[in-house]
């Protein structure tokens, strides 16, 4: 369930913190918790354990967030300079120390494709665990890691919706590990559903674009630790019938 950061790393993350990272990696990373998941038809669900980093509508060529100066836009994070679609954006940190096993947000058929790192190798997501477990806050210089690394982008067509989001998942430092449960592409998926896993440090950003039909309401605050499958990060209201 969400709560505060303050919370989360109080009664998960501080009991562990003297174990080894030997330990931490053999008996902690890999869980895969069973889960009473919600089917709610009026929410995206968080795609992710993780904290809540930032959440924005934007332009397809606006800044999502400031890293030292250089924004951080919608078309770099798909590597897509076509991209058109003004959308909300929530990025969801999953540290070390929390469940990488991801989750279809809302009901639909789901695509995949692999963007490369733009360098040869990815840059490391320590830093922002360190800022957001030791120091229990959230600095975007230490974000630099959403210009560089590999990530996999899964299209999920939502036709009760009459829209197409994605779940943008971005691999950390030494890690080519993004793996789809499922290597088909279009493949119909269920709310809550156990759908890839990403090894260590990671993020994953919920991308929703805007349309006039529904009204999206964000469910939680930045420096909330919320659960994948469980808890909601965007509620929809629905203003007026889809045009055929």
């Amino acid at each position: 369930m969400a709560r505060t950061l303050e919370d989360w790393v109080e009664t998960e993350v501080r009991p562990l913190q003297d174990r080894p990272i030997s330990w931490l990696a053999e008996n902690h990373f890999f869980r895969d918790p069973m889960r009473a998941t919600r089917a709610d038809p009026d929410c995206f669900l968080s795609p992710a354990d993780g904290i809540v980093l930032y959440q924005r509508e934007v332009e397809p060529d606006e800044c999502v967030i400031d890293i030292k100066g250089r924004p951080h836009t919608l078309r770099q994070a798909l590597h897509d300079p076509q991209f058109d679609r003004p959308s909300l954006v929530i990025g969801v940190f999953m540290t070390f120390y929390d469940v990488h096993v991801n989750r279809i947000p809302h009901t639909g058929r789901l695509s995949h494709r692999l963007l490369e790192a733009v360098h040869s190798r990815n840059l490391p997501m320590l830093d922002m665990e360190r800022e957001l477990v030791d120091q229990l806050g959230i600095d975007p210089a230490k974000a630099e890691y959403l210009h560089e690394n590999q990530r996999v982008l899964n299209r999920i067509d939502a036709a009760g919706l009459g829209l197409s989001y994605y779940v943008l998942q971005i691999a950390d430092y030494d890690v080519n590990a993004i793996t789809p449960f499922d290597l088909r592409q279009h493949v119909p998926v269920q709310q809550g559903r156990r759908f890839s896993q990403i090894r260590y440090g990671s993020q994953v950003d919920l991308i929703i674009p805007l349309v006039p039909h529904l009204a999206l309401e964000t469910a939680q605050q930045p420096r909330t630790h919320v659960e994948a499958g469980i808890d909601p990060l965007v509620h929809i209201h629905r203003t007026q019938e889809e045009n055929p």
